[in-house]
């Protein structure tokens, strides 16, 4: 990994680095905040959304001094492969660079970059396991949007790695999304089964289980009627036995104003279960 940049912050350290992705076969760039004074921390990843990189969080989404506070590591990855030899529809904010939708792509020519489940999922945390001292068996996830959506797969299919998962206005069922319908037919193909490993409703329609929860829903949000529908969550979660917490909250849209009034919350949520 190469540092790219250090700053001290509430007492611990934000930094950037950049690394070779093996999975991408690209250049990636993460953020990672690091607490004071502490032994072997937690880590708890945040998911970004579509257009976003990880940047957007580290600047706008108000999370160290909190992090800080609990001692908790805060791991920010990118949310696609970049570069110039990534394809990509450079007019297309759904899909691409800054969309990779948190899955691995089947279909030609995105196969050979946009892997970002399986970069998630085993090169990162093998990456950060080898170069940090952090409490790899203390994990937990949450995210926004798109990544809300990649948090809630990530954890529904791999229950026994994170302790919680949380979420800020996900994508909950993407494979019939208007804004991520096209693009997974672009990355996976038309059979629409093939979809399902990567749609959080169908997951738990299909059996996958986390034992518990928690949503924070905008309803001023202007996504929230055709992009983000999170009473489909709630009744699959319903029939399903899974404890969902979600928290519809008036006047806040889908802005990191949203997502910054209620960071807290979700760290303090996360350490009680971490």
């Amino acid at each position: 990994m190469k540092k790219l940049s250090e700053a001290f912050s509430f007492g611990g350290k934000q930094f950037v680095f950049s690394h070779a992705s093996i999975v991408n076969d690209c250049k990636m760039t993460l953020a990672i905040f690091t607490p004071p004074k502490v032994k072997n921390p937690p880590v708890l990843w945040y998911l970004s959304g579509l257009t976003c990189s990880h940047l957007n969080v580290m600047e706008k989404g108000e999370y160290r001094k909190k992090a800080a506070e609990l001692g908790m590591v805060i791991i920010c990855p990118d949310t696609s492969p970049r570069g110039d030899q990534v394809p990509d529809e450079k007019d297309n904010w759904q899909f691409g660079s800054g969309a990779g939708f948190y899955l691995d792509a089947t279909q030609e020519p995105y196969d050979k970059n946009y892997n970002m489940y399986s970069y998630l999922n085993d090169e990162l945390p093998k990456l950060v396991e080898n170069n940090f001292d952090f409490d790899m068996s203390r994990q937990s996830i949450f995210g926004h949007s798109m990544g809300g959506h990649g948090a809630m797969i990530m954890a529904l299919r791999n229950p026994e790695k994170y302790n919680s998962c949380s979420a800020f206005a996900p994508i909950v069922e993407p494979s019939t999304a208007s804004w991520s319908s096209e693009a997974f037919k672009k990355y996976i193909g038309l059979d629409k089964d093939d979809w399902q490993m990567y749609d959080s409703v169908a997951l738990i329609k299909n059996g996958y289980r986390f034992p518990e929860i928690l949503v924070d829903q905008g309803e001023a949000d202007s996504f929230l009627e055709e992009g983000l529908r999170p009473w489909l969550l709630e009744d699959a979660c319903r029939k399903a036995g899974i404890k969902l917490n979600l928290r519809m909250q008036p006047n806040y849209d889908h802005s990191y104003f949203f997502i910054s009034t209620f960071m807290t919350d979700h760290l303090n949520w996360h350490r009680e279960r971490i």
